[in-house]
């Protein structure tokens, strides 16, 4: 969406240009005519800049948040998914994800110690 956004305005100058070429194709009309000619071509310009800043951008950022965090959290369990294949003990793998975290999401060392021991035993 981010491209989108950065390219959106862009295409409003498109449709200025072309908007400019059709009015010199009609410079002998009336002032009357190139005026909506004219008003015609800005309008292009307008609707870019409009949908690119009123729209695409806070939607881009929107799904950036939302899915930087989701990213986050994947990445997160990959970490120690990857750990644990890699042949290190389960709690050294638990510590390489834990350092990924966040700092405010981040438990302590204890924390995660105690959440472990606290585990239901295996049936």
């Amino acid at each position: 969406w981010q491209s989108m956004a950065d390219a959106t305005p862009a295409l409003g100058i498109v449709a200025a240009v072309l908007g400019v070429i059709v009015t010199m194709g009609s410079i002998t009309e009336p002032p009357e005519v190139l005026g909506n000619l004219i008003a015609a071509a800005l309008v292009g310009t307008f609707s870019g800049i409009f949908f690119a800043y009123g729209f695409m951008a806070p939607i881009a950022a929107s799904l950036t948040n939302t899915y930087s965090a989701d990213a986050a959290y994947l990445n997160c369990i990959k970490i120690a998914l990857v750990g644990h294949m890699q042949g290190y003990a389960p709690q050294v793998s638990v510590e390489f994800a834990r350092k990924t975290l966040a700092h405010g999401l981040r438990p302590t060392f204890a924390e995660v110690e105690e959440m472990v021991t606290n585990l239901p035993a295996a049936s």
